[in-house]
């Protein structure tokens, strides 16, 4: 069943198939996009596909080593396509990264995925210094995260446990 969800989304994305990819999330399902941000209900995921293909074209994802409990699944993935980005249109763009998807009843109820988003930055032709902006922005709303600063809040009492 998963690997089934997994085909369905990749060719959706490879399509361009935006109602399509959709489709496989709740009604209030979310889309946290590494690049695009945090897309919640259908409407606002397949708005978020189109703009996949205005920077981009011929997109390629194949999920690797899918696992799944029937209501999280994770699974490796490559992912490619062609630049339309004035820096580097026509070029190939290619990072691998990791998916997690919540489930429900079947569906999609919440998609986030990490990877190096300075591997992609890169190759789409992007100048060192607007590189570091966007990792500057990345990293501080990645330390602005609820999770990390709970981590952070502990961290001082963990560390100690480990120096006894």
């Amino acid at each position: 069943m998963f690997q089934n969800l997994l085909d369905r989304f990749v060719a959706a994305v490879g399509r361009h198939d935006s109602a399509g990819l959709a489709a496989l999330f709740t009604e209030d399902g979310l889309y946290d996009d590494y690049f695009f941000g945090v897309h919640q209900g259908r409407p606002e995921i397949a708005a978020m596909l189109d703009r996949f293909h205005v920077g981009g074209e011929q997109f390629v994802w194949e999920f690797l080593e899918p696992v799944c409990d029937g209501r999280l699944g994770y699974a490796r993935y490559c992912f490619s396509y062609l630049s339309r980005e004035p820096e580097s249109a026509g070029q190939p763009v290619v990072f691998e990264g990791m998916s997690r998807f919540q489930l429900r009843d079947g569906q999609i109820a919440r998609y986030s995925e990490v990877f190096d988003r300075a591997v992609a930055f890169t190759q789409l032709g992007y100048a060192p210094e607007r590189v570091v902006k966007l990792m500057g922005r990345y990293t501080r709303g990645f330390r602005d995260e609820a999770a990390v600063q709970s981590h952070l809040a502990r961290r001082d009492s963990i560390a100690a446990t480990w120096r006894r």
